[in-house]
């Protein structure tokens, strides 16, 4: 097969995955805490990092060598983090709205990427993101006609999940101009399961043996859809994947109606559109001043020795 459809192949099982694992969070999140759910889902992700390291060049030892510890280790929990608060938002909020705001997160990865990586944002992704905010806005209030109740709090779920989702996007390209992938990896599911088992037996639950089993098909597909992530961006640039990524939206979609009774309001369509235009446009931008950049830096003149 072609190199770039079997990278696309991988990235659109990637995503379909990544959505029938959302529908499983909302299922069990909203029968036992979220903390309690991802402690679980983090034995399997460890365990699933320290096999991939493992056999990668150098093992183990040399992934745990890192130039920005401190960095790897906010950025991991970041990550535990908002994986129990996208299970919460699932619960609480919904699948098809809070995969919405999720999708937001290419916008906040722009913002961030000022101040954190010293990134220059220019005039045309400035305005994707005012535009991307505004998608936002339109996203956190789907369906609503009376103004007395303008604004559902528990929105803030999945609002806060985008902004540290972009916050570890950010913190994971800091890391990468020094560390391996192997190493972030490695730091990811490690830090992260030594976070959540602090916290998480203060949320233990006794899942019934049926639960145990939907418990189990979490782990799995967590372990495999960043298994096949791993093998799209071996094929195809990020710029690439990154579109891919919003079919999980459509899936999603279909999980939340067919499954939970969820509506798809008018509001929710036109914000989605905006945050998935918006953030598209962002990526593809970052992608063309990258590109820019590197052919700049091949024809500028080599200092004579």
């Amino acid at each position: 097969m072609n190199p770039s459809k079997l990278g696309y192949a991988f990235a659109f099982l990637a995503v379909t995955i990544f959505a029938l694992q959302d529908g499983i969070s909302k299922y069990l999140g909203e029968h036992y805490p979220p903390i309690f759910i991802a402690m679980i889902r983090y034995f399997a992700f460890a365990g699933f990092a320290l096999v991939l390291t493992a056999r990668a060049p150098g093992g183990i030892k040399a992934a745990t060598r890192s130039k920005r510890p401190v960095v790897q280790i906010i950025r991991s929990v970041l990550l535990a983090l908002q994986i129990v608060i996208a299970i919460q938002s699932f619960a609480v909020v919904g699948l098809i709205q809070s995969q919405a705001i999720f999708a937001s997160g290419p916008i906040f990865v722009a913002l961030l990427s000022m101040p954190v990586l010293g990134e220059r944002v220019g005039w045309r992704r400035w305005l994707a993101i005012v535009i991307g905010l505004v998608g936002v806005v339109i996203l956190l209030n789907p369906g609503v006609s009376d103004a007395a109740d303008a604004l559902n709090w528990s929105v803030l779920w999945p609002l806060g999940g985008a902004v540290m989702m972009g916050a570890y996007a950010v913190s994971t390209r800091l890391a990468g101009r020094s560390d391996s992938s192997m190493t972030s990896f490695l730091y990811t599911g490690v830090v992260g399961w030594l976070v959540l088992i602090m916290i998480g037996p203060f949320f233990l639950a006794h899942p019934t043996p049926g639960d145990w089993v939907w418990i189990g098909i979490l782990c799995i597909t967590g372990m495999s859809s960043h298994f096949f992530l791993i093998k799209a961006y071996e094929y195809l640039d990020a710029v690439a994947v990154q579109p891919v990524g919003y079919f999980q939206l459509v899936v999603g979609a279909f999980i939340g109606v067919l499954v939970f009774g969820e509506q798809i309001h008018l509001n929710l369509v036109i914000g989605a559109g905006i945050v998935i235009a918006a953030g598209a446009f962002t990526v593809w931008r970052e992608h063309v001043v990258a590109r820019r950049k590197a052919a700049e830096a091949k024809r500028a003149p080599t200092p004579a020795a």
